[in-house]
């Protein structure tokens, strides 16, 4: 974990951050054979990051394919998901087989974070029934705490990164109104935003265009 925090400390691929995470879940956790993160956006869209094998990409596409498995249930609802043995288990009946076929037979899921349209887990697969002894629900939480900060960091990040190209847009997009129109910067603000309004389209898109030179401020549509 003191690697982990030291490597997040310093300017680093939100990718490497994870590779990091993952890659010491199956070094560190005994019965992890791989571990990935799953993350969910628009509600349907999968993805698998950071995944230490195919393995774990597989069924990560098992689970959009059935809509049913425990690293869904942990990034939608649950915050820990724990599977000993997919034979005794009946919670996910077609997820279960197909790992089974894959040679998984234990996994533990752990919830990332939900937010807006995102949500996100943490998944770690035995190929052993019972290979997670009780501590590993500890281990695992240390460091999908890690895995979910890193995320949230990197989303703000982009946040900020597209609020602050916005706000260039829209103050190119002002400079040349006013000078087109000879008013200040108020009044090109005012106008910028009664176009916005009236066009029915967000203000930095309209900005963008004007900026780019590909938008009329009178005309929008043109």
């Amino acid at each position: 974990m003191e690697e982990l925090t030291e490597t997040a400390a310093h300017p680093t691929d939100i990718g490497a951050t994870l590779r990091g995470v993952t890659a010491a879940c199956v070094d560190v956790i005994p019965g992890t054979e791989s571990a990935d993160i799953l993350l969910i956006t628009d509600g349907d869209h999968y993805q698998s990051l950071a995944a230490t094998s195919e393995l774990a990409e597989n069924l990560d596409e098992d689970q959009h394919r059935f809509h049913e498995g425990p690293c869904l249930n942990a990034a939608v609802s649950d915050a820990v998901v724990r599977c000993d043995d997919f034979r005794d288990d009946d919670r996910w009946p077609r997820f279960a087989k197909a790992a089974m076929a894959s040679g998984v037979h234990s996994m533990l899921s752990f919830q990332l974070f939900t937010h807006d349209d995102r949500v996100a887990a943490l998944n770690l697969l035995g190929l052993q029934p019972h290979c997670f002894a009780p501590d590993a629900e500890a281990l695992g939480a240390m460091f999908a705490t890690h895995a979910a900060l890193a995320l949230i960091a990197n989303n703000k990040r982009h946040q900020f990164e597209s609020a602050l190209d916005s706000r260039d847009m829209i103050g190119q997009a002002k400079g040349r109104i006013m000078e087109r129109f000879d008013v200040d910067a108020v009044r090109a603000f005012e106008l910028l935003v009664k176009v916005s309004q009236d066009s029915n389209t967000r203000l930095s898109d309209l900005a963008r265009r004007i900026a780019a030179g590909s938008s009329d401020p009178q005309h929008p549509r043109r």
